[in-house]
């Protein structure tokens, strides 16, 4: 399988401890599929053109994923604030006027071209291409984060063209996230499912509900863990084929080690 993630990227600012580390959703998934073995993976991102900026680019770098299409503008890099509670990350609005909130991605000719010589492409809510999905499914197959945007306007918006959909169902009961689930894949999302904490996960196929369960750990910090858990789903099934329930059980096992790990995946550096 070759990857493509077209979305966000950031800096995320541990108040406490003056350090920050990149991530964004959907680099997160990008930078986590390379390390699970994915044999090329490219990141298609709006770029600052601060020292941050240029730190996040050296970081896919070492990581062997590659950022070609990426657009550079003339604003800072997104800087949300992060504070740690018994390990569990807390998010407070960082600085406003940032390439995350100016700016969202236009695709062109140039980009198609480059999509088509991929099989997937990851995406979310937080990156603004809602309208490009369906020219975007026409290229390559499409895996979209909800988190928890999920009113009926928006599914109906977005979910005729993906192949896999995710999203958090940790403040909903079981049976509102089969409701959700069902909903998805009558929609025409072929997989669904919602991640639920230590809750474990519900998976929809269109024909079965699969349960799976969560990792018990002593948690470090739960930055990214929700994007691992995507990217170890990814890899396992559409990469190495294996079955959802087996592909649940490597994603909870993916969460969890990055639960062991400060920041999304490492790579802190002090804060200016």
């Amino acid at each position: 399988m070759r990857l493509i993630a077209i979305g966000d990227n950031v800096t995320d600012c541990y108040i406490n401890q003056r350090i920050y580390y990149p991530g964004g959703n959907a680099l997160n998934v990008a930078v986590n599929c390379k390390k699970n073995g994915v044999e090329a993976v490219n990141y298609i991102g709006i770029f600052g053109n601060d020292d941050r900026a240029e730190y996040i680019k050296q970081c896919l770098e070492e990581e062997g994923v590659t950022c070609h299409r990426s657009r550079k503008v003339y604003a800072p890099s997104g800087q949300p604030g992060v504070i740690l509670e018994n390990g569990d990350r807390k998010f407070i609005p960082g600085k406003r006027d940032t390439c995350q909130h100016l700016f969202s991605i236009k695709l062109v000719k140039e980009d198609f071209e480059l999509i088509k010589n991929y099989d997937l492409c990851i995406t979310s809510c937080y990156s603004n291409l809602e309208y490009e999905l369906e020219p975007l499914s026409k290229a390559c197959g499409i895996a979209f984060d909800f988190s928890e945007k999920l009113s009926d306007d928006y599914l109906k918006r977005t979910c005729p063209y993906l192949t896999y959909a995710f999203f958090s169902g940790e403040s909903r009961s079981e049976d509102e996230c089969k409701s959700i689930l069902l909903q998805m894949h009558a929609l025409g999302t072929k997989i669904a499912g919602a991640t639920r904490g230590m809750l474990g996960q519900i998976f929809y196929d269109g024909e079965t509900f699969y349960h799976g369960k969560a990792k018990e750990i002593e948690v470090i910090d739960t930055m990214g863990a929700g994007d691992s858990f995507i990217a170890g789903f990814l890899t396992a099934h559409a990469h190495y084929g294996r079955s959802i329930p087996e592909a649940l059980s490597y994603a909870a096992e993916r969460a969890a080690e990055t639960c062991l790990v400060k920041g999304s995946f490492g790579h802190g550096h002090p804060m200016d």
